[in-house]
């Protein structure tokens, strides 16, 4: 017997002690528990092990971790019990063509949770199978990242509802085909979680749960090593303590004591060096699995895992942490998913999707590349990336998007770009100067973000339509400039329709919002350049959505053209996308292939008109009478195919 199965066999008597009234009210649920315990606590046991097995008190947690795991099991409600098994049995369910997500913050898409329920009938306007709702769970007041510094996993922020009203908002959701996505934001805490105030009043337990310092030594030797992510707020990734904890006492340097805030002076960031920390989140993801959660967004997760001597992102550690949250998912909570969000070099990316890390995974470097390409009418680095970087382990997916609440960071690899005669550094300068429209001729309308004065580098705030044009032209030029905005606008979301994956909307972008400078006049948003794009919803604006002569009926209509397209066209489900080199530096071509049948898209991203040889399309294996989907039209296969200023085609040998 190996000692996986070894520690199992003396610790599942224990538990079935431990929890013996339970069980015996739910004796079916409880073997179906214990099968998957023996599935999957092989991999839990080797992960957990491998972080914290050399601990004195490893046993211990470990047991009160499955303690943990088996009452969150049986106190599952039975809806999500059944739905775990209906997506048992049909592992693939995401990668359908049918899937299509969106996101929204709460208060400014509909009031309060509430009013987001009564929303409902509009996400599936819009054929919503997936709704990410940006943190909504109780933050500090003032500057709270835009809901990223949780002062309680536990709690709803009082001005979007209570818990129930969030509970009842997932079951109505769920009734209505839609998938609820939470945030799990297990980097850090605000700095007025009740663990953090423990800590802060020297509880020993909770200190272990930051990283906090008597001085300024350790800091220092860790930020040989670090970058600084948000250099305007403060440098490096610590910040001092108001005060001394009193069982520290005075620490050097002003009696300051040190705790490491990678992002914001007010989120610290969460020590899991020690295993209680880990079981404590355990328990919060498996709490908003019960709730009705049924994808978790992992927030910053290239950060979790410290270590001296390195950058202290992407370790090896902070991977088998997650495939540990992974498997304790599959025992209590197995139709859960975890979406990746790591804005990270594009190898780095890559490492963290997996069936038994994140299934999912946000695809920033698809979003970059189509900004950047729309930006150089040049497709040479997105077709770059979607020949060698697209391709995702089987029982996985990309999460792919145009724009999300956060800003938009340029994280091209730069040797990719040197492989294209282009020098990376100089590119992204050109890019931050296009889109914050200080490059000539620029069409975008986009605000720095966390500008960095020492090194030139900033990322870019602004909503898809000012990005695109769309604001510009309707405040500075004509008619002419509003119709090659809205063109790019539904360009690129054309993209990420077609090239597989789960498109992602940013909710208010299929109405054309544009930005919204009126956060300036918040103090608590007026340093945060995001909130320029994180627009409330206009409800006239959402009623000129039928109206074809207006901007937002045009936007709306497009997009609802090409998700309809995507809905009744299986070969843009999962399978494989190969690109089809045009020949054309302006247009991007690829061929969807699938047991269904394949579909050809063709992407012209410059103001001219292309043309491709008639020669292409009979290499793919189309009739020689096509369909454009999008167009609605019907071309011959063996003539040349015309694209018009910004065009798209999808192209299909049958009616769709």
């Amino acid at each position: 017997m190996n000692e996986a199965a070894y520690t199992l066999a003396r610790l599942l008597p224990r538990l079935e002690s431990r929890l013996q009234a339970a069980i015996a009210a739910q004796p079916a649920d409880w073997a179906a528990f214990c099968t998957r315990l023996e599935t999957h606590f092989p991999r839990l046991f080797a992960h957990l092990r491998t972080l914290y097995g050399e601990q004195y008190d490893f046993f211990y947690y470990l047991e009160e971790l499955l303690v943990q795991m088996g009452q969150s099991w049986l106190e599952r409600p039975a809806a999500l019990k059944a739905l775990d098994a209906t997506r048992e049995a049909k592992p693939d369910w995401f990668q359908s063509h049918k899937m299509m997500a969106g996101m929204c913050y709460a208060d400014l898409f509909a009031g309060d949770l509430r009013g987001l329920g009564e929303k409902i009938p509009y996400l599936q306007e819009l054929g919503l199978t997936f709704l990410h709702i940006m943190p909504p769970f109780k933050t500090r007041p003032g500057e709270n990242d835009g809901g990223y510094a949780v002062s309680d996993y536990r709690q709803v922020d009082p001005r979007l509802g209570t818990m129930d009203d969030l509970r009842a908002l997932a079951e109505a959701l769920r009734e209505a085909g839609i998938s609820l996505i939470l945030d799990f934001v297990l980097n850090h805490t605000a700095d007025d979680h009740p663990w953090a105030q423990k800590a802060r009043a020297g509880d020993p337990l909770y200190r272990q749960f930051y990283w906090i310092f008597p001085d300024r030594t350790q800091p220092e030797a860790y930020e040989k090593h670090l970058r600084e992510i948000f250099p305007e707020e403060h440098p490096g990734a610590f910040s001092p303590l108001p005060a001394p904890s009193p069982l520290r006492g005075e620490g050097r340097g002003g009696g300051k004591e040190w705790v490491w805030t990678t992002f914001h002076t007010y989120q610290w960031d969460l020590n899991y060096s020690h295993m209680a920390t880990f079981n404590q989140m355990a328990a919060e993801m498996l709490f908003l699995a019960n709730l009705g959660a049924e994808v978790l967004r992992f927030d910053a997760l290239a950060f979790i895992w410290k270590e001296l001597g390195t950058s202290c992102e992407s370790l090896p550690q902070a991977h088998t942490l997650i495939r540990a949250f992974n498997a304790a998912a599959r025992i209590a909570a197995p139709g859960l998913l975890f979406l990746s969000e790591a804005i990270v070099h594009p190898d780095e990316v890559a490492q963290y999707i997996a069936p038994e890390e994140c299934q999912l995974s946000y695809n920033p470097l698809l979003m970059a590349l189509l900004w950047n390409t729309l930006a150089t009418r040049e497709v040479n680095l997105l077709e770059q990336a979607l020949r060698e970087r697209y391709k995702l382990p089987p029982g996985t997916a990309w999460v792919n998007y145009v724009r999300c609440h956060d800003d938009i960071g340029w994280t091209f690899s730069d040797e990719d770009a040197a492989r294209l005669g282009i020098n990376g550094y100089d590119h992204r300068q050109f890019l931050n100067a296009f889109y914050t429209g200080r490059f000539p001729g620029s069409f975008a309308r986009g605000l720095p973000f966390q500008e960095n004065p020492k090194t030139g580098d900033c990322r870019i705030s602004g909503t898809c339509a000012s990005l695109a044009g769309l604001e510009k032209a309707l405040r500075e030029e004509g008619p002419e400039e509003v119709e090659l905005a809205i063109r790019r606008i539904l360009l690129i979301h054309g993209v990420i329709l077609t090239a597989g994956g789960i498109p992602l909307l940013y909710l208010g972008d299929e109405i054309g919002t544009l930005n919204d400078y009126g956060f300036a006049r918040d103090p608590s948003k007026a340093a945060d350049s995001r909130w320029v794009h994180r627009a409330p919803l206009n409800p006239g604006r959402i009623a000129l959505r039928g109206e074809a002569d207006t901007p937002e009926g045009r936007v709306f209509q497009g997009l609802s053209r090409l998700i309809h397209i995507r809905k009744e066209t299986p070969a843009l489900s999962g399978g494989t996308l190969h690109v089809i080199p045009t020949g054309n530096p302006h247009v991007l071509g690829y061929v969807r292939i699938h047991a269904a049948g394949r579909a050809l898209v063709f992407a012209n991203f410059s103001e001219q008109p292309q043309e491709l040889e008639g020669n292409l399309l009979r290499l793919y294996g189309l009739a020689p009478a096509l369909e454009d989907c999008f167009n609605r039209e019907t071309l011959p296969g063996n003539q040349p195919l015309h694209l018009p200023p910004l065009g798209l085609r999808i192209l299909t040998p049958h009616h769709c």
